[in-house]
């Protein structure tokens, strides 16, 4: 299901690589003919949008490649490395514009506002036709889980957006907000002939670029240092654990990310002396229950004789 899943936002990047490389071009262009640095900043992130969109596209390519002897759970922290270098990224990015747009106040330059106006125009059409196409994963997954949420109850990270598509999304989101900022840029020029509106739109585009920059980052460091998925708490997992007859106590609890959207579970499990012969019904319950209530399916679960002593996750 994964790979079928992946093989179809691939087609989706494909799709979303060729438009975005169409504005880069326009952009460029008419950024030149007009003057505008807001379009020029513009070009700029394009250009980093079909970086992070590559980028994002063979991290998903390795993402599905099995498991082997070097590499036991697989590539796909592959998609969250891919994640982090586009947020990185999209911080170079936003300083470059505004070191420029500091120039540019400092020394004015004509901007010709109509050749402006047309080239972000189609800018803006063609990011949100990109958008869309991007997005349109995650209504497709969604809807599917959330019809499973409906029978079953919480599963609260199934809504949770794939951090490398999520990445590359705001990379095409962010250009379309910028070109909506090049428009008014370009129309307020055309009827007052106030040119520091450029510069000043292109420093709100970097605003813009960079509290989307830090909203990646802040996902994908939280994953790579193993931090508890998001949407998912040690406690609530914990005291649903604890419900399933014969559990005495549960201890040394970890939950993470392998990538994005793989979950990952290991816990000690201290039975009731009258259900000690039981390990295998209470390990079938207690992995339905995951499955179902968190859609947590990569666990490991070991029984011990007594309470641990020490542990992070500590015992219930």
């Amino acid at each position: 299901m994964i790979a079928k899943n992946n093989g179809s936002i691939q087609k989706r990047f494909i799709y979303s690589i060729v438009l975005t490389s169409l504005i880069l071009v326009a952009e460029i262009i008419g950024g030149l003919v007009s003057g505008s640095l807001a379009l020029l900043s513009d070009a700029a992130h394009v250009f980093m949008d079909i970086f992070a969109l590559v980028l994002s596209f063979v991290a998903l390519k390795l993402a599905i490649r099995p498991p082997d002897d070097q590499h036991s759970f697989g590539w796909y922290r592959l998609e969250v490395v891919a994640a982090l270098i586009n947020g990185a990224s999209l911080f170079i990015i936003s300083i470059g514009i505004w070191i420029e747009a500091v120039k540019r106040f400092q020394n004015p330059v004509e901007v010709k506002s109509t050749e402006m106006l047309i080239i972000a125009a189609i800018g803006l059409v063609v990011n949100l036709v990109v958008a869309f196409i991007l997005d349109g994963h995650d209504h497709d997954h969604t809807s599917h889980e959330h019809a499973h949420d409906h029978d079953h109850g919480h599963a609260k990270s199934s809504k949770k957006r794939n951090l490398n598509v999520q990445s590359a999304f705001l990379h095409v989101l962010g250009d379309a907000i910028s070109s909506v900022g090049v428009i008014a840029a370009a129309v307020i020029i055309h009827f007052t002939k106030v040119e520091w509106i450029d510069p000043l739109i292109s420093i709100m585009i970097g605003v813009i670029i960079f509290v989307s920059a830090f909203r990646v980052l802040k996902s994908a460091f939280h994953i790579l240092i193993e931090g508890v998925p998001e949407g998912l708490s040690i406690t609530e997992i914990k005291s649903h654990m604890a419900t399933i007859n014969g559990i005495k106590s549960v201890c040394d609890l970890h939950v993470w990310n392998l990538g994005s959207e793989q979950v990952s579970l290991s816990a000690h499990i201290v039975l009731e002396e009258a259900h000690e012969n039981r390990q295998s019904a209470v390990m079938e319950e207690l992995k339905n229950l995951l499955d179902t209530e968190f859609r947590i399916q990569h666990t490991t679960i070991q029984f011990e004789k007594n309470p641990c002593i020490s542990g992070h996750g500590g015992c219930n």
